[in-house]
């Protein structure tokens, strides 16, 4: 019996994602300009502590410095098993980016209002990947219209879900 493409399995192994944590805050807070994936460098006893999902990035921001990109406050637990070679939860973290992205990145966050934003970590093909948004913040009036459109939006579904009954 003739069985999928391999091509096929190795297409859907690229694209499967296993979600760790999300920046729900990030979205609310911002206007996402541009998205990028970057890899992340950890030591042994993190991505352990990560693969269980314990892993926050409510305070978490990128920064470029001398040409890298660091990963501050992005809160990983101690391992519950990693005695005396535990790893400090919030360290600074280094992310792995190829040099024409970070150059395109050192141009666009000299602009004034923008600023490097982790939206989501998950691992893709065994590797921790962080997925970094160029954002602008969002003004006051921004976020109450958001938040209507939102409203909006809901009761409409609502009411068609009503008309379907």
């Amino acid at each position: 019996m003739a069985q999928g493409s391999p091509g096929a399995a190795a297409e859907k192994e690229k694209t499967e994602r296993q979600v760790v944590c999300t920046n729900r805050k990030a979205r609310h807070l911002y206007h996402i300009l541009d998205v990028w994936e970057a890899g992340i460098v950890l030591q042994g006893t993190e991505v352990k502590s990560l693969r269980a999902g314990h892993g926050t990035m409510t305070d978490a921001y990128a920064e470029l410095r001398n040409g890298e990109m660091f990963l501050h406050h992005f809160h990983i637990n101690p391992y519950e098993q990693g005695n005396r070679y535990n790893h400090e939860p919030t360290r600074t973290r280094k992310l792995l980016l190829r040099k024409k992205e970070l150059k395109k990145l050192i141009g666009r966050t000299v602009e004034k209002g923008l600023t490097l934003v982790p939206l989501q970590v998950y691992f893709r093909n065994g590797y921790a990947k962080v997925e970094i948004a160029l954002a602008r913040g969002k003004k006051t009036f921004d976020k109450r219209r958001d938040m209507a459109e939102r409203e909006i939006k809901r009761d409409m579904e609502r009411g068609l879900k009503e008309r379907s009954r």
